[in-house]
């Protein structure tokens, strides 16, 4: 049932195309860019935990407080590390499967690259001066999703355009995930940020929608963004990478494309399960729920199609760090994604919501599955985008995984036991019939969790880090491939 990737590697029924007609060089760009976004994306994230459990970190500024860099934190880890990973890797993956250089060549590629850095700092500079459209996620104000919204105009013009000139008859399943990846957040991004300037001159303006309508819109693009691209998009990463780095063919392409249309059909309908016992309608709620128990089987599908692709290939997992990062990563989307509908069913909800457990959930995902995922995907890419025989320092892999994946632990199981802990204690009564703590007490009680989970951000920093050190060396001083030559580049394939 598996099927090859049909690239340079494993061969296909198309002519060989030469490895410098590719476009590399945006790839490479996009690469330094994940790194240079992770770390600080990380470190943000690490003072916002230590600023929960130490308030005097919030430096009495205006530009320092929780409220500002808690949204730089988010939108830098999902839109500036994963983003810009999520881009690169589909540049390289759309052009290595369809044996076919990019639509519109660098000049295109690069105003991808800038258009995208330039909107990250954009929307970076807004969350720290305070202008934002003060929705649930923060969202940069009219300007920046304006040009946004060109650059990504732009970039499934390029995806597109590079499949449609393909010179390999058969359209791989990673790209059907990039694409439907980048359709779905170009509809999510223009209606939920559908707004109203105030004038062409200044940044203010007001949003579309109201009330519980606005909530509905909110929610269906919040949890589509995580549906589409925090899942869809890494699982075309995954699609590709860990078939790369296995040698080993994807174990079952009939599943994977059970899994794709299941999971792009099913995610769509799971955001209300975010809005249990508000003003939203009982039976929107209970959709939401409905669909979100049901996701769990493709949801699942996909990681077993990913962990049995490794049949055969057990043993790289000791010696290979971009396969033994991004299995670990598929290991936690099955857990992510178990815990997900739970969560969404209205008992468990009642207990979990707006607790710290919620916390640990986005972060079991975010950490262990999408920021996992990268890891291997760069570890993979950058030997190969280099020239090098390998990576600088096979040891140095072995304490960020080590410290990273004790970070994650840190981190989540401070926020299971610390957001269980809230919800019980916001439900208990005394036998009077009166709420037995008060807000304060939970907050007290809450704080000892707050410096685990502080401890186990600068773990995964840490972690982070040495893979950058690692990184320089390896493009600076690792041993460089021999030249090939092209008669026999061709016959290899």
């Amino acid at each position: 049932m598996g099927v090859a990737i049909a690239d340079g590697a494993y061969g296909g029924t198309a002519k060989a195309v030469p490895v410098e007609a590719y476009h590399e060089d945006v790839v490479r760009a996009f690469v330094v860019a994940a790194m240079f976004w992770g770390i600080a994306a990380f470190a943000a994230g690490v003072y916002i935990a230590f600023q929960l459990a130490f308030p005097d970190l919030n430096l009495g500024l205006e530009w320092t407080t929780f409220g500002r860099l808690r949204p730089l934190h988010t939108s830098a880890a999902i839109f500036a590390f994963g983003g810009s990973a999520l881009i690169g890797s589909s540049l390289y993956v759309v052009q290595r499967t369809c044996r076919a250089p990019l639509f519109g060549g660098r000049e295109w590629g690069w105003f991808i690259f800038f258009g995208y850095q330039l909107f990250i700092v954009m929307a970076a500079t807004g969350y720290l001066l305070g202008i934002t459209q003060g929705k649930e996620y923060a969202e940069p104000e009219w300007y920046v999703d304006l040009w946004l919204t060109i650059v990504w105009v732009v970039y499934l013009v390029v995806f597109v355009g590079t499949i449609m000139k393909r010179r390999e008859p058969h359209i791989y399943v990673a790209n059907w995930f990039y694409l439907a990846f980048i359709l779905t957040i170009a509809v999510l991004h223009i209606v939920n940020n559908t707004a109203l300037p105030v004038s062409l001159t200044g940044t203010k303006s007001y949003v579309a929608w109201a009330g519980v309508q606005d909530a509905m819109i909110q929610w269906w693009y919040g949890h589509n963004a995580v549906g589409f691209f925090l899942t869809a998009g890494f699982l075309g990463m995954m699609y590709y990478f860990i078939p790369k780095a296995a040698g080993r063919p994807v174990y079952s392409y009939r599943l994977s494309i059970i899994h794709f249309w299941a999971l792009i059909f099913l995610y769509i309908w799971a955001g209300p399960h975010h809005l249990h016992y508000t003003a939203l309608p009982d039976w929107t709620q209970t959709l939401g729920m409905v669909f979100s128990v049901i996701l769990w089987m493709p949801s699942w599908g996909g990681m077993i199609n990913g962990i049995m692709t490794l049949s055969g290939a057990w043993d790289k997992l000791r010696t290979d760090p971009s396969l033994r990062f991004s299995v670990t990563a598929v290991g936690f989307y099955g857990m992510s994604t178990f815990e997900g509908p739970v969560m969404s069913v209205k008992a468990v909800n009642g207990l979990s919501h707006y607790t710290d457990w919620t916390i640990g959930h986005v972060h079991s995902g975010a950490l262990g599955w999408v920021a996992f995922i990268c890891f291997g995907m760069i570890y993979y890419l950058v030997p190969v985008l280099w020239k090098k025989q390998r990576l600088y320092s096979a040891r140095l892999v072995e304490w960020h995984f080590w410290t990273a994946t004790v970070g994650i632990v840190f981190y989540i199981t401070a926020m299971w036991v610390s957001g269980i802990m809230q919800g019980l204690m916001w439900r208990a009564y005394d036998e009077y019939g009166f709420l037995q703590y008060s807000f304060v007490e939970t907050v007290q009680a809450m704080h000892p969790y707050y410096i685990i989970r502080g401890i186990g951000g600068l773990l995964f920093l840490t972690g982070a880090i040495l893979m950058v050190i690692n990184l320089i060396r390896t493009v600076r001083s690792a041993p460089a491939l021999e030249p090939v030559t092209q008669a026999a580049a061709v016959a290899a394939e």
